[in-house]
């Protein structure tokens, strides 16, 4: 899958202000999408119409899609993780006539493992009207192809047709929901939503079956890729939950709102300050597709070329040590520019919560979820140059211990205070971020070892003989 930065970075060569942000804007869907979508267009239905609508309407629409969007993305984690791994593989053995039917194949395994989980909660926990909650299921599944296609597009490196989907599909959105609450309520907001995602549903559909015209006919071969990448799916269940089992635990304290006769939880202190304090993160993430995806690949790709073509071991080491030179270059970027972001949002916290229509009691949670936000995406830069070396069970452990100290430290928190609320999901990313680091820098300073031993195929291989 490596070579996206280098289509961005091709965006950029217009020498113009419109190249260079639409190639920032299309880092950013390639990051986070369907999470960046909700958030903007949620936030537009909010800052648009908050006036004219229903608060109990408009409250019920944004809990259960805020729901979806956590359901969609843990339950999907396994797959869209290990069929990544699949498509890469696919493209570097230049046989990608599998891809259609293989994208069909991961669509029915989602649905299948959302349906029960999908009525269980729209049909028998939450007290909703039938029309809303059959709204509400068709939402969670079609979150859950937004974020699984996005894998598909990303392989195609065709940002323009991704970011004309994504706009045209969020305008819609944005326009049917405040076109429909009038009559409909919540079911209305939510359908005129999901025709805004169906839009890109479709248009990223037709793309990748235009790019492959091809249907050979194996759906689920990509299943066999769960025994050997189980790391993969375990370590992205982990991780993606990880990001949400603090808002499910605030879910339950003593502040949260109890939606009546409907048993939907909400506590919009933390889960709105939170949100926002998320979207700081997405510029970093952007870069991340510039910098890594180009500079460190190329010192990555001389490295393991050095290897594949009998250099000498000095050789060898100089470019291991350009690499790791590599990423302490990039570390130092990441952290000047989400400090900057991270000061700016600090000092500007009274003004960003007034211009937001939040109150004032948020930004202690706000500001907390900034400097976490700083640290997680830190931490995120080193799982991924981990997972570069193939450094798989490391980055499962990692990921791990991210979703259990985020949990720990929330329910603490809980317990302590209002004042503490937002310290739990700022010291998770911190200890989450320095544990990286430290694995990440041990296992870079043994490069060559792991090249020839740890990760050497007939190694392993040998290993499980014996």
């Amino acid at each position: 899958m490596a070579g996206i930065g280098f289509e961005l970075k091709k965006l950029t060569n217009h020498d113009n202000l419109i190249g260079v942000m639409h190639a920032y804007l299309s880092a950013g869907f390639a990051a986070a999408g369907p999470w960046l979508f909700t958030a903007l267009a949620l936030g537009g239905i909010t800052m648009l119409y908050a006036q004219n609508m229903s608060v109990e309407a408009l409250i019920e629409f944004r809990v259960v899609l805020v729901y979806n969007l956590a359901a969609s993305l843990v339950l999907s984690a396994p797959v869209f993780m290990v069929v990544t791994r699949y498509i890469a593989d696919a493209i570097i053995a230049k046989d990608v006539t599998n891809i259609p039917s293989a994208m069909l194949g991961c669509l029915v395994v989602l649905i299948a493992i959302q349906i029960p989980v999908a009525f269980f909660f729209y049909g028998y926990y939450f007290e909703l009207p039938l029309a809303f909650r059959l709204s509400a299921i068709a939402n969670l599944f079609l979150l859950t192809c937004v974020w699984l296609l996005g894998v598909f597009l990303m392989a195609l490196k065709d940002f323009k047709s991704v970011n004309l989907a994504y706009g045209v599909g969020m305008l819609v959105a944005v326009f049917l929901a405040h076109w429909l609450r009038a009559d409909y309520g919540a079911t209305g907001m939510m359908n005129g939503f999901n025709v805004g995602i169906m839009i890109i549903v479709f248009t990223l559909s037709a793309k990748v079956f235009a790019e492959y015209p091809y249907f050979y006919g194996r759906p689920f071969s990509y299943i066999a890729m769960f025994r050997p990448y189980y790391q993969l799916a375990v370590g992205g269940v982990f991780y993606n939950l990880a990001i949400w089992i603090d808002k499910l635990i605030m879910w339950f304290a003593p502040q949260r709102t109890l939606l009546e006769p409907s048993n939907l939880r909400y506590y919009s202190d933390y889960d709105s300050a939170m949100f926002l304090a998320y979207i700081t993160i997405v510029p970093a993430m952007a870069l991340f597709f510039f910098s890594v995806e180009t500079h460190f690949f190329q010192f990555y790709r001389r490295f393991y070329d050095d290897i594949l073509e009998h250099k000498s071991l000095s050789q060898i080491k100089k470019s291991g040590e350009r690499l790791i030179n590599s990423v302490l270059y990039h570390a130092r970027t990441f952290l000047v520019l989400q400090g900057a972001i991270v000061f700016l949002c600090v000092m500007l916290a009274p003004q960003l919560m007034e211009a937001f229509s939040y109150n004032y009691r948020q930004i202690g949670i706000f500001r907390l979820g900034v400097l976490g936000g700083m640290f997680h995406v830190l931490a995120l830069f080193g799982m991924i140059v981990l997972s570069y070396f193939d450094s798989r069970s490391r980055v499962m452990w990692l990921q791990c211990f991210f979703l259990v100290s985020n949990a720990v430290f929330t329910i603490i928190t809980l317990y302590l205070g209002f004042s503490f609320y937002g310290y739990g999901y700022f010291l998770s990313s911190l200890l989450t971020f320095m544990l990286t680091m430290a694995v990440l820098f041990r296992f870079m300073g043994d490069l060559p070892y792991h090249a020839f031993v740890t990760h050497n195929n007939a190694i392993r291989i040998q290993r499980a003989i014996s």
